[in-house]
């Protein structure tokens, strides 16, 4: 696959993101901040990573969320109603992310997937992981934990996703390898930090950090 930036298509950036409820979302971080504060810090990551999503202006913001988009968790939440939204359905991460992919580039738009973990990744970041993609076929930006919080792609292979160790330290280094044995072009930014462990939580900005006295 030849990528022409004269004829790039404009990215569609899909969030993946569990509802921010108690004892759903950030559960990890319970033993730190409790499951009122773990769900509060939910929402506030959800909500920075939509305001940054759309602030970026690459392209279409879906929200992609589980449980479903008929939840009424979603209703209260107020969100911006330029969003677009699709539901994760059942399966492991790997399962649920290949179906948007191959949704997405079928469609015949390159795709940007990112969670909600990550508040190091900002809408400039956004525009240059857009950038990566006028020239290369993936593009990536590793996490710390050896994961990563963005992947953007122009097509769908099952390999990408498949027997994938999720939450482990190999995710990163797999992704490439599978990215390499396909033979596709690869684009990788700067590593940031995800929020899921209470260690985390010294990457979280000073202001945040503030609301939870850490």
């Amino acid at each position: 696959m030849t990528i022409s930036p004269s004829t790039s298509i404009r990215p569609r950036v899909v969030i993946f993101a569990k509802a921010p409820l108690p004892g759903f979302a950030k559960t990890r971080l319970i033993p730190a901040l409790g499951l009122d504060g773990s769900a509060q810090l939910a929402r506030r990551l959800l909500q920075h990573t939509i305001q940054q999503a759309l602030a970026a202006r690459v392209g279409p913001v879906e929200l992609c969320v589980s449980p479903s988009v008929h939840h009424p968790v979603w209703k209260i939440l107020s969100l911006p109603e330029i969003l677009n939204w699709s539901y994760q359905g059942e399966g492991d991460l790997g399962q649920r992310m290949g179906r948007v992919v191959q949704r997405v580039t079928q469609q015949g738009e390159p795709v940007i997937l990112m969670g909600t973990d990550c508040p190091g990744l900002t809408a400039e970041r956004l525009q240059q992981a857009a950038q990566a993609l006028e020239q290369h076929e993936a593009c990536l930006v590793p996490v710390s934990d050896g994961g990563y919080s963005l992947l953007g792609l122009h097509q769908y292979d099952d390999s990408l996703f498949e027997d994938i160790p999720w939450s482990t330290d190999a995710v990163a280094r797999l992704t490439r390898q599978r990215i390499a044995a396909l033979d596709w072009s690869l684009q990788e930014l700067d590593a940031l930090h995800d929020i899921d462990e209470p260690d985390d939580l010294i990457h979280l900005p000073a202001s945040w950090r503030a609301r939870y006295s850490l």
